[in-house]
């Protein structure tokens, strides 16, 4: 449960002193003391990694990836911890040395705000600046985990190598069947359409149990950035992401 604001006020300065670097990248503190063990963490031929910036779909990505891999009942996965089966390592880079890789992006836009509010609930982030100023440091790499351009860039990168799968978050929502093909396919998952259509209906059971916002009036959860950046913002946020990402041809669905 997030604390009120007077709890534990963090005004820019404390807030900025809680990050500490490794390896030229800003972590927020509750990864202190894990990084060597972490990068000691040993790899088998079997491991399958899922890989997203923060807030780009991570645990909906992780349900998915269960239900395909394991037959899983959805039912049985809403009363699971998810990270008990598939555990999170918050590390900055995992690199793509490793078997298989499944990466997910989100948009940066709807992104930055999930972001934003995630940080205001973290007891040991606790921010309490404006989301003008947060967005500010999300444009100029000054959050956690690095920057989210050159993070989904790298990946993007490497997305036609075959150890790698290439998602998009806002796909999830608009072509789920596409979506769990991909990922039954790359996994060796074999599929008759009965079963895909199965596993899809499994799939959008978990996404409901997320995303209460689904409903007849919003299909699905893209756009949420339009309720929150004011016009001047929206405007700045569009010229670094045209000087950062011009040179990509990756692109997002922003809920226009």
């Amino acid at each position: 449960m997030a604390e009120s604001e007077a709890e534990t006020p963090s005004t820019p300065i404390e807030f900025e002193s809680k990050y500490f670097e490794h390896n030229g990248v800003r972590l927020p503190p509750f990864c202190r003391g894990k990084m060597e063990e972490i990068s000691n963490f040993s790899l088998r031929s079997s491991d399958i990694w899922i890989v997203t910036y923060p807030k780009s779909g991570t645990s909906l990505l992780q349900e998915m990836v269960y239900l395909v891999s394991q037959g899983a009942d959805p039912d049985e996965i809403g009363l699971m911890n998810i990270d008990e089966q598939l555990p999170v390592l918050e590390y900055p880079q995992p690199g793509l040395e490793i078997i298989q890789v499944i990466y997910m992006a989100r948009n940066p836009k709807d992104l930055v705000v999930s972001y934003y509010q995630f940080h205001r609930s973290l007891r040991t982030m606790s921010y309490r600046g404006t989301f003008q100023e947060f967005c500010r440091r999300f444009m100029n790499d000054k959050l956690g985990y690095g920057s989210w351009f050159e993070h989904v860039q790298e990946f993007w990168e490497h997305r036609l190598d075959s150890n790698v799968l290439f998602l998009k978050y806002e796909d999830m929502f608009k072509d789920l069947s596409g979506q769990v093909e991909q990922l039954a396919r790359f996994l060796g998952v074999d599929c008759d359409k009965a079963q895909l259509e199965a596993l899809c209906m499994d799939t959008l059971d978990c996404m409901v149990g997320k995303h209460t916002e689904l409903s007849v009036t919003r299909a699905w959860p893209v756009g949420l950035w339009k309720d929150i950046f004011t016009v001047s913002m929206n405007d700045k946020f569009d010229a670094v992401y045209r000087q950062k990402m011009g040179k990509s041809d990756l692109s997002f669905d922003f809920g226009f």
